[in-house]
């Protein structure tokens, strides 16, 4: 496969109008090193646990923090540190699932729509595209998120004073730039998640 970066567009399910994100990273990245992009790129905080699943011949394969079956039944989590997406991503049009904060349940499509050549001057992960800013952390999951919209939309709504004050009243659904995107080092990350657990 021609090409060392992959491009891909990452939706969050059940949202309309959608909130996408087009990225480009390396292709020798790690799922952790994936994930971290796509958190960055969405404007998730990293703050609950996450899974990338895969359906292949049937059967579920889950990539991220294995948990030793304390937390989901599944105890088979592949750890994303130490899995190359390059060997689940094999080639333009390869669909996995990316699953953010078990208890609000957001649930992403991410799809490998490309494979490009590096640019000597381009840096890399790179957000180059989307729409519709990030749901709020901890704000219900779809229909949260869907009441919230709606308590925002009308002043005189009961809630919309303590709604506005949640949010720091500085949320609109609509505000999204790709050129204000920053993306953190993902073994730095690792290293705040992990190392006093290590």
């Amino acid at each position: 496969m021609r090409g060392n970066i992959y491009q891909f567009i990452v939706m969050v399910n059940e949202i309309e109008p959608t909130i996408w994100r087009r990225i480009l990273v390396p292709k020798d990245y790690s799922f952790w090193d994936l994930h971290v992009a796509i958190q960055d790129a969405m404007g998730w905080q990293d703050q609950h646990l996450h899974l990338f699943i895969f359906k292949e011949h049937g059967e579920e394969i889950e990539i991220g923090i294995p948990d030793n079956g304390d937390f989901r039944d599944n105890p088979d989590i592949l750890p994303g540190w130490d899995t190359p997406i390059a060997e689940y991503f094999h080639r333009p049009g390869v669909v996995c699932n990316y699953l953010y904060d078990f208890g609000d349940g957001w649930e992403h499509k991410v799809v490998l729509e490309d494979t490009l050549s590096q640019k000597e001057d381009q840096k890399y992960p790179k957000c180059i595209d989307g729409a519709r800013a990030c749901p709020p952390e901890d704000c219900g999951g779809v229909p949260g998120y869907c009441h919230l919209l709606e308590v925002l939309a009308d002043r005189r709504h009961e809630e919309h004073k303590e709604m506005t004050h949640w949010l720091g009243g500085k949320y609109s659904p609509e505000d999204f730039s790709p050129e204000n995107v920053e993306f953190d080092d993902p073994r730095e990350r690792w290293r705040q998640a992990f190392a006093e657990d290590v």
